[in-house]
């Protein structure tokens, strides 16, 4: 956990290629409309590939072009959380994903839990 912000993000999920996924980022400590969400997509052995960003004010978003096809990013203002879900799930697709808030991007970044390969 980072400083004096919480985030509480959803179990592993296990799922078959096809399959969909949606994740949870739930938030506290921060004004949640003020700051980007991003989401960040690490495979085991690889670099961190950024998926895109949420502006939690407008729903407007910015996704990496190599993500923007199957990746969609929502959040609910209301419980102060994110959401990203996956569609037409693939082997690559397992990973470890992680959000974090704008100022903290480049900072760190909290682990969503695995996706295991079928």
């Amino acid at each position: 956990v980072l400083a004096q912000n919480l985030v509480i993000q959803s179990s592993s999920e296990i799922r078959k290629p096809g399959d969909s996924v949606k994740m949870s980022c739930k938030t506290s400590g921060f004004t949640f409309t003020d700051e980007y969400i991003h989401w960040i997509q690490q495979v085991p052995g690889k670099e961190i590939k950024w998926i895109g960003r949420i502006n939690p004010w407008d729903g407007g978003t910015v996704y990496s072009s190599s993500m923007k096809e199957r990746f969609t990013m929502t959040t609910d203002n209301s419980i102060t959380t994110a959401h990203l879900q996956i569609d037409r799930l693939r082997g690559e697709d397992s990973a470890t994903y992680y959000c974090a808030r704008d100022t903290m991007s480049n900072q760190g970044y909290l682990p969503y839990k695995n996706i295991p390969k079928q």
